[in-house]
């Protein structure tokens, strides 16, 4: 199980680093949490993957030039869990570099991603996106 879920991801990866979320997001069980560190107006937790999409990816993809692309510098698993350390490159329609890094933690259970844990560099987020996240929910 361990390496099918390894390998889910290395997949995923490879398809965001050309700028292709499909892979990721067929990957994600409808009810799964993203919670995103930090004290940002983006640090949150995100519950079902209507939120996820919505309330995260896309507002993050209206400030980008093109499509955001990420990829997987390192991958490891254990047990029900995935974790990547990643790097991301997008430019903002303002012209401002967003390249994060991240690690991000994967649970996994029937073959599905059920919780995300993000954890990225908070004030290049800010510098880069600042704080106009939508939030329905105030």
């Amino acid at each position: 199980m361990t390496l099918q879920n390894k390998d889910l991801i290395r997949v995923a990866f490879d398809e965001l680093s050309n700028g292709n979320s499909r892979a990721l997001l067929d990957l994600m069980a409808d009810d799964v949490t993203w919670r995103v560190m930090g004290t940002t107006p983006w640090s949150r937790t995100y519950v079902g993957k209507t939120s996820v999409i919505y309330d995260l990816l896309r507002p993050l993809g209206a400030q980008l030039v093109d499509r955001y692309r990420a990829s997987a510098e390192r991958v490891l698993s254990d047990g029900e869990f995935v974790i990547v350390q990643a790097i991301g490159n997008a430019t903002t329609k303002l012209g401002v570099p967003y390249n994060n890094e991240y690690c991000f933690v994967y649970r996994f259970e029937d073959g599905l991603i059920r919780e995300v844990t993000e954890y990225l560099d908070t004030a290049l987020l800010l510098n880069a996106l600042g704080t106009s996240v939508h939030n329905p929910n105030g």
